[in-house]
């Protein structure tokens, strides 16, 4: 094509040369007088140039449909595989070249993920490549009497980067399905059967941490470790509605049978608090009688010793005085009633005295 452009330059300067002078020879003509044009100088050397051009274009058209090259970010890794046969090292994050048509390197997800075994979910929404979820039916389950049931469950794991060629070499792209979802029914399935329904909620924590405890001994004992597990989470026991129908009536006797107890206890609480209220008013009656007879007691000793000492302190000579003085009494008696008679009673201290007139205005009995 290059060269045939040079030549259809040079024919074109040419024959506008004959034709120009056959005008003129004419004697004349309105033909414009003849240009001598020359190609560009690159157009001149295209046709040298041309194969090393096309050899460009076939390259990179080469290199944009084998694309030989690929990018790792982080939280993945890359198997390159050669004819074939996977590469044991895996491909770190950053650029890499690789040979199309000869070698392939596939690029897997080394990430945390998560797998949910629901029955509440819409479990193709989750299952969605990128995302890092997997949503799976719920686990169905026969307790220990054959009685359905289902459980709801979370798991979290994330692939091995270091052993992941071995494990994508030996299970494949879809890992998960392989390794994750058959361990995690089993020993479910294994667990719960020991149980009956009804028992399943009272001892939930106890199940959740044997599914675990199980789980991660079935992982880690896969050939190679390949799969890292980092939690397991029970999130709810389904049972039949029969079971839960019990259940219930079981759980409102129970609170029926604690409030009467309770009902129970304040009564007899309350009944002491009475008995103790009575024993404390009859202990106080008894306190105060106590004191009251103490009291008595203290006054009849101390009259009784009063009459002691006054007893003492009475002599002979103490009773011839009073008599002297009793004595003082009649005389000044006698004196105002001239016709009185006198009687004396003797005996004790003092001797009663009788005063007795004619004239009843004027009697007076006297005693000391």
């Amino acid at each position: 094509m290059p060269a045939d452009l040079n030549d259809y330059f040079k024919k074109k300067n040419g024959g506008n040369g004959n034709s120009g002078g056959g005008n003129n020879g004419g004697g004349g003509g309105n033909r414009p007088p003849n240009l001598n044009i020359e190609p560009p100088e690159f157009l001149k050397n295209l046709g040298k140039k041309a194969g090393i051009l096309y050899a460009i274009i076939g390259v990179v058209v080469l290199l944009v449909i084998a694309k030989p090259f690929v990018v790792i970010n982080s939280g993945e890794v890359g198997i390159k595989a050669t004819a074939g046969k996977y590469k044991p090292i895996p491909m770190e994050p950053g650029f890499h070249f690789f040979m199309p048509f000869v070698q392939k390197v596939f690029v897997v997800d080394t990430r945390v993920r998560i797998m949910n075994f629901t029955s509440q979910e819409d479990v193709s929404s989750f299952n969605q490549r990128g995302s890092g979820i997997q949503s799976n039916n719920a686990i169905s389950v026969l307790d220990n009497r054959g009685l359905p049931v289902s459980l709801d469950l979370t798991v979290q794991y994330k692939l091995e980067a270091s052993s992941a060629p071995q494990t994508i070499a030996t299970w494949g792209m879809s890992w998960e399905d392989k390794i994750i979802s058959p361990v995690v029914r089993d020993v479910v399935r294994s667990v719960v059967g020991k149980y009956t329904a009804e028992k399943l909620p009272q001892m939930r924590n106890e199940i959740a941490v044997k599914i675990e405890q199980g789980i991660r001994a079935d992982i880690e004992a896969q050939p190679g470790q390949p799969v890292q597990l980092l939690t397991v989470q029970m999130r709810e026991i389904i049972l039949p509605s029969k079971i839960k129908d019990q259940i219930e009536k079981v759980q409102v006797a129970k609170q029926e049978a604690e409030r009467t107890k309770y009902e129970v206890e304040r009564a007899k609480q309350e009944a002491l608090k009475a008995a103790a209220v009575a024993e404390g008013v009859a202990q106080a009656k008894e306190i105060n009688a106590k004191g009251i007879a103490k009291a008595i007691k203290i006054d009849a000793d101390a009259t009784a010793y009063a009459n002691i000492i006054i007893a003492k302190s009475i002599t002979k000579e103490l009773l011839q005085l009073k008599q002297i003085e009793i004595q003082g009494m009649f005389n000044d008696a006698l004196r105002v009633n001239k016709d009185a008679k006198i009687f004396l009673t003797p005996g004790g201290a003092v001797p009663n005295i009788w005063v007795d007139t004619k004239n009843t205005q004027q009697t007076a009995a006297i005693t000391k």
